[in-house]
């Protein structure tokens, strides 16, 4: 009898099932019949579980594959899925898996983490998810920057989750992981090419087609290619307030790698061109690290002022600060604001939108001096 676990992942994991049922656990990866691995509180930790033979492992990846309609193969042996419950899942085959098959299972929250939870594990303070609230109603562009595993698609869900209940979000993703409770949400998910080579869905091809979905939101999983140009055109023609992640190590490389990606497109552009259209686009960028001790932290929020000649200007809004380490191995740190003032605080009180008060008397509202109220 299948069980109530097996249920929410949408199949029968066999000798992983208990590893998925364990709260703690955040990542299952399995390297070969012999070596499976979980990662927990950010440490990763080798188990006594096994599979019985190589083929035992190829059949579960068979079936978690195709339970979503995606095929892996000697002539297609690299897969990107997703289980019922949205858990994130890659597979690889010989030849591209010298070792044998390898399965990674990224665990799906069941509970979608709230602003609260976040504060509480330290990967941001109050303070800081109301000034980004405040951008997200303000209908700032964001961009998340960070390396892989450092709680990217956590932190967009948060992030999404301010997006007002009236209005329309197309959410565009290789798999579909994002949880926006909003009662308006259109879920797209790129697909492969089929056995005969035809059928492929790019997020490009999705991307451009949401724009024709009469959207008030876009939200991009994560700008991975060519569609980045798209992104960017469709943040400067209108659909501001929309959201992406993106692999980079620090808010400079995130520009830097944007550009590369916007080269993918093959439009020829001008460097300088690239990056005013960059510049225009993205109003916030915020850079998720993981620290040595399993950590998650948001490091930095940068807004993009411009342009000064070919280079992209940008400013510190809130900056991180790291401690010592307790008796724990747990790295003390802090993430405080700058001092130094954003411009988008003008669009915030234009809005009359409710901006955290530490952030309200460190950047007040200088339309009133202005205007000699």
């Amino acid at each position: 009898m299948e069980t109530k676990a097996a249920a929410q992942h949408g199949i029968d994991l066999g000798p992983l099932q208990p590893l998925m049922d364990e709260t703690e656990v955040s990542e299952v990866m399995v390297v070969g019949p012999d070596r499976v691995y979980v990662e927990t509180r950010g440490t990763l930790f080798l188990t006594q579980v096994r599979f019985s033979s190589e083929l035992a492992l190829r059949q579960l990846i068979d079936r978690v594959v195709g339970a979503v309609g995606r095929r892996i193969d000697e002539q297609t042996p690299v897969c990107d899925a997703r289980l019922l419950d949205g858990s994130r899942v890659n597979a690889t085959l010989p030849p591209a898996s010298i070792d044998g098959p390898t399965l990674t299972i990224r665990k799906f929250a069941r509970d979608r983490l709230q602003v609260a939870d976040l504060v509480r594990i330290g990967t941001g303070t109050e303070s800081l998810f109301g000034f980004l609230r405040a951008c997200v109603l303000a209908r700032a562009n964001l961009l998340v920057s960070g390396g892989t595993g450092t709680g990217k698609t956590t932190l967009l869900n948060v992030l999404s989750g301010f997006v007002p209940e009236a209005e329309r979000v197309v959410t565009i993703e290789d798999a579909a992981e994002l949880q926006l409770h909003q009662d308006h949400v259109v879920r797209l998910e790129s697909r492969p090419a089929g056995l005969d080579g035809t059928g492929r869905i790019t997020i490009r091809d999705l991307v451009i087609n949401s724009l024709r979905m009469r959207p008030d939101r876009i939200v991009v999983g994560e700008c991975r290619g060519p569609e980045a140009l798209d992104m960017l055109q469709s943040m400067n023609t209108g659909h501001d307030g929309s959201m992406t992640t993106l692999h980079a190590n620090a808010p400079r490389d995130a520009l830097s790698r944007l550009e590369t990606l916007v080269l993918m497109a093959g439009m020829e552009l001008p460097l300088k061109a690239i990056r005013q259209q960059v510049a225009s686009a993205i109003d916030i960028i915020v850079q998720m690290t993981r620290l040595r001790d399993g950590s998650r932290r948001i490091t930095s929020v940068v807004e993009v002022v411009g342009m000064e000649e070919d280079t992209i200007t940008l400013q510190d809004v809130f900056r991180f600060r790291q401690g010592g380490v307790n008796e724990k191995g747990e790295i003390a740190s802090a993430i405080e604001p700058t001092g130094l003032r954003p411009r988008i605080m003008d669009r915030l009180f234009e809005n009359a939108l409710e901006v955290p008060p530490e952030i309200r008397e460190l950047f007040p509202d200088t339309r009133r001096q202005t205007a000699g109220w």
